[in-house]
């Protein structure tokens, strides 16, 4: 090849990495106009930024308390890191334990499967109605609509597709029999969620999720599952034995909900975060 040859062999190489240069500039000032345009769409506390994260989650164990009294969770270890060079182990665990999801599959016929729930829905605000003083006082104690009313009075309108969460304070009791609370009766006794003001948050919102941190959206004496059978099948989630509401202010939370994604599941264990 010719001296000639050769250098415009050079150039035309230079002028091509320039051109990648350039257009890389531009990618990236296309990323960070396209950022800031998602910024300004995201929810508030997304858009602001986080300062706090709280974890809203039971530490799901063999003995944690279930709706039907026996344990529902089971880990064995398979594998060890000081036989085998790593830890594996297996779970067998009911869909409804722990901290978990309610899909819309779970009370309706042909609802969404937990795998069909749209993320959108999976990462919302969170209002959170506080009937600790009533619960204290009686462990059936329900959300009513009067509460609902009480919290929109005090915090304003409740926030577009959020989760309306109910904190009676008895996710303090998950480590004893007072979880499930049997009663003379034989029936247990917790805190839920009243099918009117279930039906008015259906209505009068456009709550996408319910979240209680007792075993059951239903008190516990419910034997018809109404608040179950009017909220799910309108493909609305639900998120029981959630922890630590006392811990976040009535409005201003983000929930983020981590749920499974199995095919065709009815629900299953989550890890929840509230961001701030």
């Amino acid at each position: 090849m010719c001296h000639h040859c050769v250098v415009e062999s050079v150039k035309r190489r230079m002028l091509s990495r320039r051109d990648v240069f350039r257009t890389g500039a531009a990618g990236v000032a296309a990323a960070a106009v396209g950022a800031a345009a998602t910024a300004a769409s995201a929810p508030p506390a997304l858009a602001a930024g986080v300062a706090k994260l709280q974890d809203m989650t039971h530490e799901l164990h063999h003995d944690f308390p279930t709706y039907f009294g026996e344990p529902q969770f089971d880990y064995e270890q398979k594998f060890s890191f000081d036989k085998n060079g790593f830890n594996l182990g297996i779970m067998t665990v009911n869909e409804h334990t722990g901290t978990h999801l309610d899909a819309p599959l779970h009370f309706s016929k042909d609802g969404q499967a937990v795998n069909e729930v749209p993320i959108e829905n999976l990462v919302v605000p969170l209002a959170i109605i506080d009937i600790r003083e009533k619960a204290a006082g009686d462990a059936d104690a329900q959300v009513t609509p009067d509460d609902v009313k009480a919290w929109i009075a005090k915090n304003g309108p409740l926030p577009e597709k959020c989760c309306v969460a109910m904190n009676s304070g008895w996710d303090r009791h998950a480590a004893s029999d007072k979880f499930r609370n049997v009663g003379a009766d034989q029936k247990m006794h917790f805190p839920g969620f009243h099918v009117e003001a279930t039906k008015m948050l259906m209505e009068e919102s456009s709550a996408v999720g319910m979240a209680v941190d007792t075993l059951s959206l239903d008190f516990g004496p419910s034997g018809d599952f109404a608040t179950h059978y009017a909220w799910l099948p309108t493909n609305r989630w639900g998120l029981e034995c959630i922890a630590n509401l006392d811990r976040l202010p009535a409005k201003g939370a983000t929930l983020v909900v981590g749920a499974p994604k199995h095919r065709g599941g009815s629900g299953g264990p989550c890890r929840v975060i509230a961001m701030m």
